[in-house]
């Protein structure tokens, strides 16, 4: 089963979600408290399963409505994907993957893992 790790940073606090094995399979932003943090994690666990999927790797995509995963490639060539909430905020990001079907496969496994998954304390 997945858990949302919590961890304080020099500038904040952020999450990551990470899969039953341990891999980061998405990462929040920094917060500026934990309530906010824990407000991020409730809107993943609310939006991941029901969010529409807009691959913007295809030429000619169709733009779709929040919330939504938007798949996309960096400037370094890998493929990546961000979870947007309704509101178009973006609340998780991943790694980067040399293959598009591993970016798939990320996205699932954030569907899959964020409804159940506990919440966490992580040590800096």
């Amino acid at each position: 089963m997945g858990k949302f790790a919590i961890k304080r940073v020099k500038t904040g606090i952020k999450f990551n979600l990470k899969a039953g094995n341990g891999e980061i399979i998405a990462t929040s932003e920094v917060y500026a408290s934990e309530s906010a943090c824990k407000n991020g994690i409730e809107s993943v666990r609310k939006n991941a399963p029901i969010a529409n999927l807009e691959d913007q790797t295809v030429e000619g995509f169709e733009a779709l409505t929040n919330p939504k995963f938007e798949v996309y490639t960096d400037k370094a060539g890998e493929f990546r994907f961000r979870l947007k909430a309704r509101n178009g905020e973006i609340i998780a990001v991943s790694e980067g993957y040399t293959r598009r079907s591993s970016c798939l496969n990320g996205i699932e496994s954030v569907r899959k893992n964020a409804p159940e998954a506990d919440v966490v304390e992580e040590e800096a």
